[in-house]
């Protein structure tokens, strides 16, 4: 792609983004999700494959329908209190069919189905976009009206969301699917803390988006897309391998990683809303989703492939990839923990 058609795209998401961040009026912030969604669409098309196309077609109308729903949303809520503002979300339809519009544009279950399909069809680069930074608009919409919003809906969504990512993930060989599902698990554990403290959600959103940097910008490193192509990544470069299983193992939130802190939290504020149950329930959604991780980590650091040497091949290692962001998000997603009682600080 031309650098410059490159700089356009990419300046263009940053302002759309923005522009949802700073909008207090709901057609200003409508107007920065539909830059977004322009922006992105030649992004993901770029390669000409014919399965990039479908996926950029599947996202630009599930987009649209959202985009919608939330303009059909803010003009009812116009209609029935005479108010455009964002905090005057005041109607309970309005409240639920915006609520969906928002869970469809992030790909929280039951509207996720687009998202594995879509993320599929995308080269790696592109997915990490669509996995961190189009999450950011539509989550700063969500913290911004959450009160106003059924807290049981947001419960159904937050569950079945964590239910569907753990359980969906677990029959994929596709390593982008994988990544898909574990993404709409992480949205569950966000939306289902976000009425009771939306700081909270913050975090687990920062570190969703680091642990989901490293793993994507690891797969473009070793070019792998395919659960059995996993296994050759030990014998071009070991380190890699190392760090990687420790990543997924930071996305499934296990201890002494990054990726616990924000699931300890999100159980520990439940824990003190009296909400055991759901709580537990969670806590439970999430070993689904571990196992699914700890397959790749068998995949790639316990087994190694029957077409490669057992020693490492030095002539493979070599790599033109800048591996700075690689490294920087792979130190960030295994050594937070200890940022936790800075962060407890910060966010009681």
């Amino acid at each position: 792609m031309n650098p410059y058609v490159l700089a356009i795209l990419l300046s263009s998401l940053g302002l759309g983004t923005t522009l949802t961040f700073a909008s207090s009026h709901w057609l200003l912030a409508w107007m920065g999700l539909e830059i977004n969604t322009l922006a992105i669409a030649p992004l993901m098309a770029q390669h000409h494959h014919p399965r990039a196309v479908e996926a950029t077609t599947k996202y630009f109308l599930t987009q649209a329908t959202a985009a919608a729903m939330i303009l059909f949303a803010s003009t009812t809520n116009a209609w029935m209190t005479g108010e455009w503002s964002i905090n005057d979300l005041s109607s309970p339809l309005a409240n639920t069919m915006f609520m969906t519009a928002l869970a469809l544009k992030i790909g929280l279950a039951p509207v996720h189905f687009w998202m594995p399909e879509v993320l599929q069809g995308l080269d790696l680069l592109t997915g990490l976009i669509l996995s961190t930074w189009q999450k950011l608009a539509p989550f700063a919409l969500i913290i911004q009206t959450a009160q106003n919003i059924d807290p049981l809906l947001l419960t159904l969504l937050g569950i079945t969301s964590t239910l569907v990512g753990g359980w969906g993930g677990l029959n994929q060989t596709q390593l982008r699917k994988i990544l898909a599902y574990s993404s709409i698990a992480h949205m569950g554990w966000m939306i289902i803390v976000i009425q009771y403290a939306p700081q909270l959600t913050l975090l687990a959103l920062g570190m969703y988006i680091i642990m989901t940097s490293a793993t994507f910008l690891t797969l473009k490193m070793s070019l792998t897309t395919k659960i059995s192509t996993l296994a050759t990544t030990w014998s071009k470069s070991p380190m890699l391998a190392s760090t990687t299983a420790l990543v997924l193992l930071s996305l499934g939130g296990l201890p002494p990683l990054t990726g616990f802190m924000p699931k300890w939290m999100i159980l520990q504020e439940l824990t003190k809303q009296n909400l055991p149950i759901i709580a537990t329930t969670m806590a439970l959604t999430a070993l689904i989703s571990l196992y699914f991780y700890l397959r790749l980590c068998y995949a790639m650091t316990l087994t190694i492939s029957p077409n490669t040497t057992n020693s490492t091949t030095p002539w493979r290692t070599q790599q033109a990839q800048t591996s700075l962001p690689l490294a920087l998000f792979i130190t960030a997603a295994l050594g937070l923990l200890p940022m936790t009682p800075t962060i407890l600080m910060l966010t009681t």
